[in-house]
């Protein structure tokens, strides 16, 4: 049969890399979005801090996206279990997988699978309402929390642990969090890096966060900023202004008001540089962790590509709590699907899966978790780029018709998986804004699929009730 309609496509994952990449594609082509949860917009919901509702903003552009004529969602599908992707691409012209970064980085060193020591992605998980981090519940009842690792996700998970309660009410932050957070014994956090100050990964506008965080106060060893101020000169813009503002708040002596403010501050914060974790130290019982070893590094080579070497020393520092913030990691989804597990992304050009006509990738899974959503978009809509350039040059076949989400939808009956539409996430998303309202909160989240497949029915149900008794009367 010849094909006269809109090419199909289907994307798998529905955070940002394939919203993104659906908003690209949807000017020509049909566009299914299958997510194994039944909520979309994966990190934008579950991974952006509570306190930054600004950046969820994006949600408005991929809602609009997903109630266009030519876009359907298929949540509560997973990909991989209920559906393979050798049935996804008989079904659609070509198949995008955008479904991130779901896996740790480990640490590789002892004592890491003590009690006390937890994975930044499931912690930022716990706190925004990952369904598979509703468990964590952390023990916040130490002094000390030591955050591995110096990007933002790292000052994201320092900020919520040292935030006055009275911030974090009035977010979306679940009420669990919300709970354990309040009764919290953290004062003091140190975040570490292997490097030195001038290859920190976090943003200034994080570090300006922390700076100006109520009631907390820096705690900086000025001996890790000798020679910075010699290489501020030669540093690019942003980069500059970042560094100069690390340097202000670690050696300058504050103003009047400043010094005030710090004095009645309760709790502390602070980088430490050139250091690497060797072993996490447990507790004589052996059960939990007391406290963690660091070795000392010294720098060789100079600014971003200086890379950090032991110097044989090492340090310990006592705490109760430790966030291993090293980095998000993809994992493959089908035998199928070449991945090279070195370096934990797919193998691509330009988004184009190598030897595999028809596939396509975008997101963290294509250039691995680096960037902030702008970079995502950038990349996503690069691939969507090389995905129409396909279909212009032919390399791409879509002349022969495709059954598309008719046959995926039988196949996923049959199999008894009820996907979750878009309209169904809307009632959720109805309920958890009703949630919060009755508590001043944006939205409370709900914490479980379960919870969010019986509201989203629920709604269904007592919608064809409504009909059925307006036929009645």
């Amino acid at each position: 049969v010849i094909c006269f309609c809109s090419p199909k496509v289907c994307i798998v994952g529905s955070g940002p890399a394939g919203f993104y990449t659906a908003q690209h594609l949807i000017k020509v082509w049909t566009v299914d979005i299958y997510e194994r949860l039944p909520v979309p917009f994966g990190l934008v919901r579950f991974g952006v801090a509570p306190d930054h509702p600004e950046v969820k903003n994006v949600i408005n552009t991929f809602t609009q996206t997903a109630k266009h004529s030519r876009c359907s969602f298929y949540g509560n599908v997973n990909v991989g279990k209920n559906v393979s992707i050798t049935e996804l691409q008989q079904a659609y012209h070509a198949v995008v997988l955008s479904y991130g970064a779901e896996g740790n980085r480990s640490m590789g060193v002892p004592g890491e699978d003590l009690a006390g020591v937890y994975s930044a992605k499931d912690f930022v998980g716990w706190y925004n309402g990952l369904p598979s981090c509703r468990e964590l519940s952390p023990d916040l009842s130490c002094e000390t929390a030591v955050i591995l690792g110096q990007g933002n996700v790292a000052l994201d998970v320092a900020r919520i642990l040292l935030s006055p309660i009275d911030i974090l009410k009035k977010t979306d932050i679940t009420q669990p969090a919300l709970e354990a957070l309040a009764e919290s014994q953290v004062r003091r956090v140190l975040i570490v890096g292997r490097r030195g100050p001038i290859q920190i990964a976090c943003t200034i506008k994080e570090l300006r966060e922390m700076v100006n965080l109520p009631d907390t106060r820096p705690d900086m060893v000025a001996a890790d900023f000798d020679a910075v101020k010699e290489a501020l000169k030669d540093l690019p813009r942003p980069r500059k202004r970042l560094t100069e503002l690390m340097l202000k708040t670690a050696l300058e002596v504050p103003g009047e008001k400043e010094q005030e403010r710090r004095s009645k501050a309760s709790r502390t914060w602070g980088f430490r540089f050139f250091r690497s974790p060797v072993e996490v130290l447990a507790e004589p019982s052996h059960s939990r962790i007391a406290g963690i070893r660091l070795a000392i590094n010294k720098l060789e080579g100079s600014g971003e590509g200086a890379h950090a070497v032991l110097t044989g020393e090492v340090e310990d520092v006592s705490c109760g709590l430790v966030v291993s913030s090293i980095g998000y990691k993809s994992l493959p989804i089908d035998p199928s699907v070449p991945f090279d597990s070195r370096k934990a992304i797919i193998p691509n050009t330009m988004g184009r899966v190598k030897q595999a006509a028809g596939l396509y990738c975008s997101g963290w899974l294509k250039t691995g978790p680096t960037g902030v959503i702008a970079t995502t978009m950038n990349n996503s809509f690069d691939t969507a780029r090389s995905l129409v350039e396909d279909m212009d040059s032919g390399t791409l076949d879509v002349s022969a018709a495709k059954p598309g989400s008719q046959s995926i939808s039988a196949l996923l009956e049959k199999r008894g998986v009820k996907p979750v539409t878009f309209s169904d996430w809307e009632k959720i998303d109805n309920v958890e804004m009703k949630k919060g309202e009755s508590s001043g909160k944006p939205r409370e989240k709900l914490l479980t699929v379960e919870e969010m497949l019986v509201f989203a029915l629920l709604y269904n149900v007592i919608e064809h009730l409504k009909s059925v008794f307006e036929e009645i009367k």
